[in-house]
């Protein structure tokens, strides 16, 4: 397997539109469970936004990155949300219906 960030990449891409994972399933599913930061340093180092979904990936309880790289936490909320991702009224996704299945 190559190197953590390409899994992570790998995962990603699988992330379907409409639908969000949280870091720490993205760990797990590239065999780290324990490394759901690494996810996240990954992503800001994405090296190809727009085809690696990078937008898709929420925290755990649906808050969106403060630190999203490209264009902060309401770009990425645009994005889910043009895809029709569901917020509740605390502006956090919904992950009852949203999250991915993988």
């Amino acid at each position: 397997m190559g190197s953590f960030n390409e899994a992570v990449y790998e995962v990603v891409r699988q992330i379907p539109t409409g639908r969000v994972a949280t870091y720490g399933q993205v760990a797990r599913m590239v065999g780290k469970p324990r490394n759901a930061r690494f996810v996240g340093y990954a992503l800001h180092a994405n090296p190809e936004p727009g085809i690696i979904p990078c937008h898709r990936v929420v925290f755990r309880d649906g808050s969106l990155a403060p630190g999203f790289a490209f264009g902060g936490a309401g770009a990425q909320r645009q994005l889910l949300a043009k895809e029709g991702v569901g917020f509740l009224p605390n502006g956090r996704v919904d992950m009852a219906h949203f999250v991915w299945e993988a």
